[in-house]
């Protein structure tokens, strides 16, 4: 009897490419999130030799979408947006109806519907972490009043993406279906006061519950365990959100949440990061798998279009708002370039555009090739801005930034004294 093992060629496929071009695209000075990208290409049904199950990498990625929101839950922290809500906020929101607004003008030039050119501008509104943490870090900003801005900006973005997610499968109608606008908007206020019900349970009985039950799994003092209490934690409420909403992405953002403000929520995120970061390199890897790299032949008008909007319509955009606030020039141009890509979100909203039928395969390339392109070229827009003056300039020894800098070198060096 044959062995079933298209799961294990799929899972030996995926990660060995995944390491070899993402360990290329760390020499190049590259986001792994390319080699991620350029592996599930590589294994996928548009280029030769070995092609990988293309019905099972799709399920193996909605637990990747799954295991991601709980650590953006995990990682989402209040009290930093709150610091700078007052500029985070309008921003975000403004750039996104900005690239929204771009999106549906060239969607319609090119002849798509309302809805689909709709769906392109906001899944090019929204930047990635993965490669806004990676900038950040490398210039030693993320504490910085740049970092704590862009970081603020993306956590308001990911809240919309959340909420977008779940409103989605409303305001796409299957052929043959028609809704008015009242129809849909009571669906709308339905599935939100659900949302909000569902919320309010889980902040208030899974606040007290599920801290309480990582403390019991923590008292059997076993690893795996633990680490197991925390997935199926993860799992199970994404899967109660989906049977409520048809929504992953809520559940396992709340249960994320939860967790994080209870007394192991570190440990949970420790726990869970090997599985997260497995599980979102298979999501990535699943995403190229999906792509059609002769686009960039076929339509490479369209992909400089939808480029241009990531890169200069969303830059423009954050300098704007940043302006009207009156923020320094290296402030107003570091969140600019920052946020001139776009990541694992924008495939996630493609990737459901598509299922829900709202999107074309040719648009969900074209939002993929412009993912490609920005986060390879988002280095050499860092080096622009630079050249214009964004370049941080090294803190006085004798200022509260640079005495904060002596103690992180200091604990960096001997963590004993930290």
């Amino acid at each position: 009897m044959p062995h079933a093992d298209s799961l294990i060629l799929t899972l030996v496929g995926g990660f060995v490419l995944a390491f070899v071009f993402g360990m290329l695209a760390n020499r190049l000075k590259l986001s792994p999130l390319v080699g991620y990208l350029v592996a599930g290409i590589a294994v996928g049904p548009h280029t030769m030799g070995f092609v990988a199950d293309t019905e099972l990498a799709p399920q193996l990625a909605e637990v990747g979408v799954i295991l991601l929101m709980f650590g953006v839950g995990l990682h989402f922290s209040l009290a930093d947006l709150m610091k700078v809500r007052k500029i985070a906020v309008p921003g975000a929101l403004f750039q996104i109806a900005a690239a929204t607004a771009l999106g549906w003008g060239l969607g319609r030039l090119m002849g798509m519907t309302d809805l689909e050119a709709t769906l392109m501008g906001f899944a090019l509104s929204v930047a990635s972490t993965v490669v806004l943490l990676r900038a950040l870090e490398e210039r030693k900003q993320v504490k910085g009043q740049a970092g704590r801005l862009a970081m603020g900006w993306l956590i308001v973005e990911d809240l919309v993406i959340v909420l977008a997610l779940v409103i989605l499968p409303l305001l796409i109608i299957q052929p043959g279906e028609a809704l008015d606008g009242a129809d849909l908007a009571k669906s709308i206020g339905w599935t939100l006061f659900k949302v909000a019900g569902f919320t309010g349970v889980m902040l208030v009985v899974g606040a007290r519950l599920l801290p309480w039950l990582l403390i019991r799994i923590a008292h059997t003092r076993s690893r795996e365990l633990f680490t197991l209490g925390v997935l199926a934690i993860a799992l199970g409420i994404a899967w109660i959100a989906y049977w409520l909403f048809h929504s992953f992405a809520l559940g396992a953002f709340l249960a994320g949440l939860v967790l994080n403000s209870s007394p192991l929520g570190h440990n949970a995120a420790e726990r869970s990061l090997p599985l997260r970061d497995a599980f979102a390199v298979l999501f990535f890897v699943s995403v190229g798998m999906l792509f059609d790299p002769t686009i960039l032949v076929r339509e490479p008008l369209a992909v400089l279009g939808v480029l241009g909007i990531v890169i200069v319509g969303k830059s423009l955009a954050a300098l704007a708002i940043t302006t009207a606030f009156k923020l320094d020039r290296a402030t107003s141009l570091t969140v600019a370039a920052a946020l001139a890509q776009i990541g694992e979100f924008s495939f996630i909203l493609a990737a459901v555009s598509v299922q829900l039928g709202g999107m074309t395969q040719e648009t969900h390339d074209l939002i993929l090739a412009a993912a490609l392109l920005s986060i390879s070229l988002n280095p050499f827009v860092f080096a622009l801005i630079d050249r214009m003056g964004a370049r941080p300039k090294p803190p006085l020894k004798g200022s509260p930034e640079g005495l904060i800098l002596a103690e992180e070198k200091a604990a960096a060096v001997n963590p004993a004294t930290a």
